[in-house]
């Protein structure tokens, strides 16, 4: 157990699955509350279930977190719930790859509230209800396609590469309170979100463009994020680590 972590409150937006999911199982593993928030009840009730069934502590926050009273209340309930509120995870996305000419509004409207503006409004209230004293950590997910992209996701691109300037921003405005803020940048790894956009020859090219010669995992990417909480970051804040197996620095 990294005590570092122990007693900690965190919450992970879009936890019910994926990412989200397997960074609570690590990080109630490590003692932490973990609040775990999502849109469905169902994949709360089932995330909480899993942790709980393992040993862990986990609060279930269903909550629409994509408008500021959203993601308001959400903390708010956490907060509450655990006595004390330490850190987020800005993981939850909702995501729509389209050419160019076929982007409609409300897809990029929807978008934009869930995968950008929720991480400002995330980051403003954590930050509120963060102890004077302790300070907290915030780790915000981006991507690999932030730095470098495919067809068909200008605003999925569009999007990440805010966060990661966001990251940034938020660092320098928050140090001064003692709250770290980072992001990971992944490249796409198998979960249930991805799996419509991803085939056999698909997955068999990315490995071999892949230095570390794999697919990542939802643990790969929890992992690092874990690490970003904790106190082995300490003096880490603005930073954006990429966890790809080498793609984007090898250029490939």
């Amino acid at each position: 157990m990294d005590i570092k972590l122990a007693g900690q409150a965190i919450l992970i937006t879009g936890a019910g699955h994926g990412i989200g999911r397997a960074t609570a199982r690590q990080l109630a593993a490590d003692g932490a509350i973990v609040g775990i928030n999502d849109l469905k009840q169902e994949f709360v009730d089932e995330a909480v279930a899993e942790v709980t069934a393992a040993g862990g502590r986990a609060i279930g926050i269903m909550q629409d977190i994509s408008t500021q009273q959203g993601m308001q209340q959400g903390i708010d309930r956490f907060a509450q719930a655990a006595g004390r509120f330490d850190g987020l995870v800005n993981n939850a996305a909702w995501v729509r790859y389209q050419a160019l000419p076929d982007i409609q509004p409300e897809t990029v409207d929807r978008m934009l509230n869930t995968g950008f503006k929720a991480i400002i409004w995330g980051m403003a209230a954590a930050a509120a209800a963060m102890d004077a004293q302790r300070g907290g950590a915030i780790v915000n997910v981006a991507s690999t396609a932030g730095f470098r992209s495919a067809t068909n996701s200008v605003v999925y691109s569009g999007i990440k590469a805010g966060v990661m300037g966001m990251t940034r921003a938020a660092a320098a405005e928050l140090g001064a309170k003692h709250i770290r803020v980072n992001a990971v940048a992944p490249s796409a790894v198998p979960t249930e979100g991805t799996a419509k956009h991803r085939s056999a020859e698909r997955d068999a090219k990315r490995i071999e463009r892949t230095p570390l010669g794999r697919l990542g995992t939802v643990e790969d990417i929890a992992s690092v994020i874990v690490f970003l909480l904790g106190d082995g970051a300490r003096f880490m804040t603005g930073e954006i680590v990429t966890v790809d197996g080498g793609i984007t620095p090898a250029n490939l």
